[in-house]
């Protein structure tokens, strides 16, 4: 059970008009996001930080550094949603999906590209710093637009890992479990 309950629908004017907007269809809203609804205001600054619009970075890109950030911080709930949501959608393979879990990424199994954003991911969570290599590696694939957006899209995943494991959020029933963790449901 979650640490906060989550808010119960009918839910805010507010609050339904955002779910209404980023939730396809027939998907009730996601316990993190109703959980975070406790706080309107929290819940608004949440949303208006989401970075799943279409920006300067393919999805496939988007999902790497998702998948990769939520695997470090050991957000089994986050890495569940994506994993449901994208991973097909994404093209990643179960090999390419338990890779994004393992405790060291190896570089080789992925394409230049892909292995700098891993890299990008790694770097970020171990000293919240991108040494000169891997930034020189960053740039030869990608421009300043893109890797601000990579910058941004790292931090805000590991802030839902701080809000999804420190409220311990029980997992969506349509996740996909996270390699080599304990569900904590």
């Amino acid at each position: 059970m979650s640490r906060i309950a989550p808010v119960e629908p009918p839910y805010s004017q507010d609050v339904q008009a955002v779910f209404d907007r980023i939730m396809p269809a027939g998907v009730p809203p996601l316990r993190l996001f109703t959980t975070l609804a406790r706080s309107e205001r929290v819940y608004r600054k949440f949303n208006a930080g989401s970075l799943l619009d279409r920006g300067t970075l393919t999805l496939r890109q988007r999902e790497l550094v998702i998948d990769r950030t939520c695997a470090l911080n050991g957000c089994a709930y986050e890495w569940g949603v994506h994993i449901a949501f994208f991973a097909e959608r994404v093209g990643l393979t179960p090999s390419e999906i338990e890779a994004l879990a393992a405790p060291a990424i190896i570089e080789e199994d992925w394409p230049a590209e892909e292995a700098v954003l891993l890299r990008l991911c790694d770097e970020l969570h171990a000293a919240s710093r991108i040494p000169a290599a891997c930034w020189d590696r960053l740039t030869t694939h990608f421009g300043d637009e893109q890797i601000l957006e990579l910058i941004a899209l790292a931090g805000f995943y590991r802030t839902v890992a701080y809000f999804a494991n420190g409220l311990e959020i029980e997992p969506e029933a349509f996740g996909a479990p996270l390699p080599g963790q304990i569900s904590r449901a």
